[in-house]
């Protein structure tokens, strides 16, 4: 008799793991739900279904980041912050505010290496807060 109350056992635990990730989700920000879903990315196959899905949701919220962004995937930009800067050069005037826009809101601006390159980070974020 007890065994037909499994599943309704593993859907209970099931909805309570995911309550307890929506808890986590907004307390400070989502600060203690970030590790959590990094050693769920480590799943095989998961973190290829997480990426899919930010990717739709950026595409569906912001299709001229989408399109920055997998420009400069396809570019090669996270292991040669020059190959980043020549990256950037080649977006559309939307496009490269709107990266530019969403990184800045990441922090995750590449980080420039040299003088030349330091100006022209300036300049550019000079003319996106003139706008």
């Amino acid at each position: 008799m007890w065994l037909y109350f499994i599943p309704l056992y593993i859907v209970g635990a099931l909805v309570l793991l995911l309550a307890m990730f929506a808890l986590l989700a907004r307390v400070r920000g989502g600060k203690y739900a970030r590790p959590v879903m990094q050693g769920i990315a480590k799943i095989p196959g998961v973190r290829g279904l997480m990426m899919k899905a930010s990717r739709a949701a950026l595409a569906k919220q912001n299709p001229d980041a989408a399109s920055a962004l997998e420009k400069l995937e396809r570019a090669g930009v996270a292991k040669d912050p020059q190959r980043a800067q020549a990256a950037l050069s080649r977006l559309s005037a939307s496009e490269r505010r709107a990266y530019l826009e969403a990184a800045g809101q990441e922090g995750a601006l590449p980080e420039p290496q040299n003088r030349q390159q330091r100006r022209a980070m300036q300049k550019l974020q000079k003319q996106r807060r003139g706008r």
